[in-house]
């Protein structure tokens, strides 16, 4: 047995330094297109890639030789994800919903990997890749075959099978930012012009108007690419960083993601870095437009942009502020001084950033675009440059379907999370059998609570994190409300029960509760990432055009209720006494909001799952912490009966992404397996009284039922910024085990036909 362990370990330290040089284990790098699409049609060996899970921190590498492969086993979550076979037996029939709850927790136990979370795709849109694609090529970095390989697979499945486009997302319409970014992916990975798709795919464009009408972020990314001229580009300036913080439009007062993502396009724009063209991207500027690259007016394009890409449309203050900065700031007024000053102050930002999250960095847009910053600023063979290359790992997911990028570094604090909850609302943490996993799953979000703030916080506008928890890992390091609150609960619901370590101490969790406290808005409701620093009236600004609600915090009902019901345990179960006058009075005003946020027809629109049926489960979850239910409160009994409006005839729910994006309930073609156990968790919370309606839901869960305790993939089930959704593939486990759990303890775990 060490003799094994020894080995596997060599093996991945191994991959893990030729991973930190960008490259594979035989240096190989991007080749030369191919004609007739024959580069395109290849595929890497499945039993060759293993997900490596260090502390949270995941990274998929590809074994080279029969040795490596036998130092270093494929795990039965490596074959699930790969959507290889993962030979686990068939389960014994279900009779009962707990039945049917135990069958899903034997399956998903055994994808928890070993530091004790879940790891899952967090993919979804489709502009990730390309900007990821965009940086290697232009800071020359290396990009093993074995990637180039499943990336351009992925890209080449998630090509819409009429249009021959790609989306803002998956599950989208083709548009010019999915087309042009994804079409210049496939060529830059070498992918020929010639190939059938592509040739499709540039149809597709040039119809929705070729290059010129992609939106802001894909003109910024082709003009580094130098495949569009740089005055095609609104202007980002960074000297918006040197505005004093009491100025109503500050980059401080901006959304946490907006505001990491201009800093880096602002610096690299100022510094006009376009890489010098090659005869690759000469060939790619003359396909992608619809007319000869030499005979473009690229400045009267400023504004183009296709109507399929137009989901927040600039609006006239911005088109004025823009209208300025091209024609009277940049050619007379910005001096080499201010300019100077500006990029200075904007570089030690994004060093800042880079600092506090071990250039993890937020996400993977200002990732990549941190890493082109530090390859401008500090060259091709800095500590920063290679550190963010490494990183960059971090990002990357493989799965049947090839190669994607995940919105985040993960979501493995969310989904621990939610599993711990789910597994304690079902009524099977006291079951020896699963105590195991949940103390492994608990000894996960003792490790992964961040303990210190940020140097100089208020320096780099960063929100108190002491105390909280990331969606992801400890690493990168960003407070959020409804993700701390999860972790919190979850762990008081495990450490309360008998023979569960006490890992998290006291002082930790009144630490989680410090932080929270600081996070209400005015307007008694919670935001994500910080509380609420700028005036709906930013939204004006937005110049990402394709995402809605994106320039400044709002309130959620998904992290006000999460707060609600963590500090409601919190009072209840830990420490009543424990800043009880404070933690009152932050519940009644979220409370309030709450109900404030409900519509006339009793429902709450969500702004992280899809759409109405998330909200509402955790709205009347929220309720039902502080004593509301169906028989003792209307507004409750008002959002039980939006859901049962809306049951369909199998007895689930189904909710188009439609939903998210019209801001109105647009039904699904058919019920979903993850949005009917969210209305049954809803409807159980708030003690709806009648069984019928309930139980023909949990039927048709346990109908979809595989042999092996899993469910099928269906629609994809997450949203950010009202128009991009992303996936949330545990999802279809977690909830199911929650849901039929408290079934089966509210009614007695009946047989279930």
């Amino acid at each position: 047995m060490t003799c094994t362990v020894t080995q596997t370990h060599c093996a991945q330290v191994k991959f893990l330094m030729a991973y930190a040089r960008g490259k594979s284990l035989n240096g190989a790098s991007v080749k030369e297109p191919l004609a007739n699409g024959e580069l395109d049609d290849q595929q890497t060996d499945p039993a060759r890639w293993r997900l490596l899970d260090e502390r949270g921190r995941q990274t998929w590498h590809y074994l080279q030789s029969d040795d490596e492969l036998k130092a270093w086993p494929q795990s039965i979550a490596d074959r699930y994800f790969l959507g290889l076979s993962t030979g686990l037996p068939p389960l014994p029939k279900p009779e009962t919903p707990l039945d049917s709850a135990r069958n899903a927790a034997a399956y998903f136990s055994k994808l928890q990997l070993p530091p004790g979370n879940w790891a899952c795709e967090y993919g979804g849109p489709m502009f990730l890749l390309p900007g990821l694609v965009i940086t290697w090529y232009v800071t020359k970095t290396q990009i093993p075959e074995h990637i180039s390989i499943e990336i351009r697979r992925y890209i080449f499945a998630r090509q819409h099978p009429v249009d021959g486009g790609w989306g803002l997302h998956i599950e989208g319409a083709s548009s010019v930012f999915g087309t042009a970014m994804n079409y210049v992916l496939l060529r830059l990975l070498g992918a020929s012009e010639e190939d059938k798709r592509l040739v499709k795919a540039r149809g597709m464009l040039h119809k929705l108007g070729g290059a010129v009408n992609a939106p802001h972020w894909a003109k910024f990314w082709l003009t580094v690419l130098g495949c569009m001229e740089p005055e095609t580009v609104n202007p980002v300036p960074p000297e918006l960083w040197l505005l004093p913080d009491w100025v109503p439009i500050a980059p401080w007062r901006w959304w946490i993601h907006m505001r990491h993502v201009f800093l880096p396009m602002s610096y690299i724009s100022s510094t006009g870095f376009t890489f010098p063209l090659t005869t690759l991207t000469r060939q790619i500027r003359e396909e992608i437009y619809t007319q000869p690259y030499s005979s473009i007016n690229f400045a009267s394009h400023r504004n183009s942009i296709s109507p399929a890409d137009n989901y927040h449309p600039k609006s006239t203050i911005l088109n004025i502020i823009n209208q300025f900065l091209v024609n009277v700031w940049n050619p007379y007024l910005r001096i080499d001084f201010i300019r100077r000053r500006a990029e200075d102050w904007a570089w030690e930002l994004i060093q800042r950033e880079d600092e506090n999250t071990d250039f993890a960095n937020l996400g993977p847009v200002n990732a990549t675009m941190n890493f082109l910053a530090c390859y401008i600023h500090d060259g091709p063979d800095s500590y920063s440059v290679e550190r963010h290359r490494q990183r960059m790992h971090d990002f990357l997911w493989v799965k049947n379907e090839g190669m994607l990028m995940n919105g985040t570094n993960g979501v493995q604090t969310w989904d621990t999370a939610f599993l711990i909850q789910a597994v304690v609302g079902a009524g099977l943490a006291q079951d020896p059998k699963w105590r195991p996993m949940l103390v492994k799953a608990l000894e996960f979000l003792d490790d992964q609570q961040i303990r210190q703030d940020c140097r100089e916080q208020d320096v780099c506008y960063r929100q108190r994190r002491k105390g909280a928890w990331a969606f992801s890992t400890r690493e990168q390091g960003y407070t959020v409300s409804d993700c701390t609150s999860e972790a919190l609960k979850s762990i008081i619901l495990l450490q309360r029960l008998p023979h569960f370590p006490q890992l998290v101490s006291d002082e930790r969790i009144k630490d989680a509760i410090d932080t929270l406290l600081t996070m209400q808005n005015d307007s008694g409701g919670f935001a994500s990432y910080e509380t609420i620093r700028g005036s709906q009236y930013m939204e004006y600004l937005n110049a990402a055009e394709v995402f809605g609600r994106i320039m400044i915090e709002y309130d959620y009902p998904e992290c006000t209720t999460a707060v609600v019901t963590a500090l409601a345990l919190f009072s209840r179960s830990h420490d009543p006494s424990y800043r009880k006058a404070e933690i009152d009075q932050t519940i009644t005003q979220a409370v309030a909001w709450i109900l404030k946020d409900q519509r006339r027809d009793g429902s709450w629109y969500g702004s992280w799952g899809i759409c109405f049926s998330y909200a509402g489960m955790f709205a009347l979850e929220s309720l039902a912490s502080v004593g509301r239910n169906y028989s003792n409160d209307d507004r409750v009994a008002l959002g039980c009966k939006f859901f049962l409006d809306r049951q369909m005839s199998d007895g689930g729910w189904g909710e188009s992404y439609k939903s998210c994006t019209d801001g109105v309930y647009s039904q699904h073609e058919s019920s979903q397996v993850v949005q009917t156990c969210w209305v049954i968790i809803a409807l159980l919370e708030a003690q709806y009284p009648e069984r019928e309606p309930i139980e023909k839901a949990v039927r048709m869960v346990m109908g979809r039922q595989r042999e092996d305790g899993s469910w099928e993939q269906e629609a994809i089930e997450g949203v950010f910024n009202k128009s991009c959704m992303i996936s949330y593939p545990n999802y279809k486990f977690i909830f199911p085990i929650k849901a039929l759990g408290m079934f089966a303890k509210r009614f007695g775990n009946p047989k279930v036909q």
